[in-house]
């Protein structure tokens, strides 16, 4: 089962990015990456790096979100701008083998070339839904 992207937001880098992640279209979120991206990543364990757009994907992305992490609902979706950054945040519904979790993250971004070329983005970690 894939995702339901059912927060209305207007079409930006963030938002298409956030859409892309719910939905685990990995091509697509390579398609929104500058082939020089400046990506750093924090979850509650680890700081994440990279530079390219298949490390963004491979070397994070595919290992916050695993296969056997099914992501049921972008439950929020919110985006704004700033100066020359854009800031999204997002709220997933995710089950897997353990349970089920919601997972928010807040990320800045850069735009370069009309892609993602700088990124942030700060993971709260899977958080058990109550009563699961």
């Amino acid at each position: 089962m894939s995702a339901t992207v059912g927060v209305d937001s207007p079409a930006s880098l963030g938002s298409s990015f956030a859409a892309a992640l719910a939905l685990k279209e990995f091509d697509r979120i390579r398609e929104l990456l500058h082939p020089e991206i400046d990506f750093r990543g924090l979850t509650p364990r680890r700081f994440w790096e990279a530079e390219d757009p298949e490390t963004v994907v491979s070397g994070a992305l595919r290992q916050w979100f695993e296969d056997s992490d099914e992501i049921l609902e972008l439950l929020h979706l919110e985006a704004d701008a700033f100066a020359d950054r854009e800031r999204v945040g997002y709220r997933f519904l995710v089950r897997n083998p353990e349970g089920l979790f919601e997972v928010e993250q807040q990320a800045y971004m850069g735009e370069r070339d009309g892609r993602i070329g700088w990124m942030r983005v700060l993971c709260s970690g899977f958080r058990p839904v109550e009563g699961e």
